[in-house]
């Protein structure tokens, strides 16, 4: 890292799913001491496709409680939702939600296609289709699927890429896009990770070179793709024990 960027980091942002954590699981002990001491630095953001219920199994029940939490911003369903610590709990500052008419037909097609394109699968682990409030999401393993199994089921995309185009045309008033390794996101149109990135830079008044994000799929049609559009700068991990080698570094060049 460079002197200028450490000059001017201000903020640090991560996806969830396999950047912090293994897929649907608690962070690893060293992966919330390291976000604990990040924090003492920079303020953090994590943003993923899932639900605030799913940050605080993964992630918030094993970090330590302190002033530090002040600097952690989360943004659950792609930043539809924000939550900010208020000194005793996590206090939502704005939710998005779809209307019920909306998440009606978004389950219709969800549905339809799946069953049509063959991806309605016999055996899985939770619910196939979840609603999320400001987002409904289709996993086509279930929620609770083991990691190994996700990571079997499409290993190309093209699974995922045959529901959601599918689901689009039929759906234009919504985003329909691909989420983890297994799942079709939607939300209201133009929401993305890049969408959940500038309302964060307008709420804390930052600009793009004053951010670091840093996920597993910022590959063209990943779901961390979109937040190079905005100009910050990325860094490309495949699994979260990357990550913590990431973190490592930037902590030891932050105390620098």
């Amino acid at each position: 890292m460079t002197h200028a960027l450490k000059t001017e980091l201000a903020l640090v942002a991560f996806d969830l799913d396999d950047t912090l954590a293994p897929s649907k699981s608690p962070v690893d002990p060293e992966m919330a001491a390291l976000l604990g001491e990040l924090l003492e630095y920079v303020q953090v953001c994590i943003i993923s496709g899932g639900r605030f219920e799913q940050f605080e199994m993964q992630v918030l029940t094993s970090l330590d409680s302190g002033p530090a939490l002040d600097r952690l911003h989360l943004m659950p369903t792609c930043g539809t939702q924000y939550y900010l610590w208020s000194g005793d709990h996590w206090d939502r500052q704005y939710s998005e939600e779809l209307s019920e008419d909306e998440k009606q037909r978004v389950l219709e097609v969800l549905t339809a296609g799946a069953k049509e394109l063959g991806l309605w699968e016999e055996q899985t682990w939770g619910p196939i289709l979840e609603d999320r409030g400001s987002q409904i999401t289709f996993s086509a393993l279930g929620q609770q699927a083991p990691v190994d199994a996700k990571h079997a089921w499409d290993r190309d995309g093209s699974k995922k890429e045959s529901l959601r185009a599918y689901a689009a045309p039929l759906l234009p008033e919504l985003e329909v896009r691909g989420g983890g390794s297994t799942s079709i996101d939607v939300t209201r149109k133009g929401v993305d990770k890049a969408y959940g990135m500038r309302k964060l830079m307008d709420q804390l008044q930052l600009t793009a070179d004053q951010l670091l994000f840093v996920g597993d799929r910022l590959d063209p049609g990943g779901n961390d793709f979109p937040v190079k559009s905005l100009g910050i700068r990325t860094v490309a991990i495949e699994r979260w024990q990357e990550t913590a080698v990431f973190i490592r570094g930037l902590i030891a060049t932050l105390k620098g």
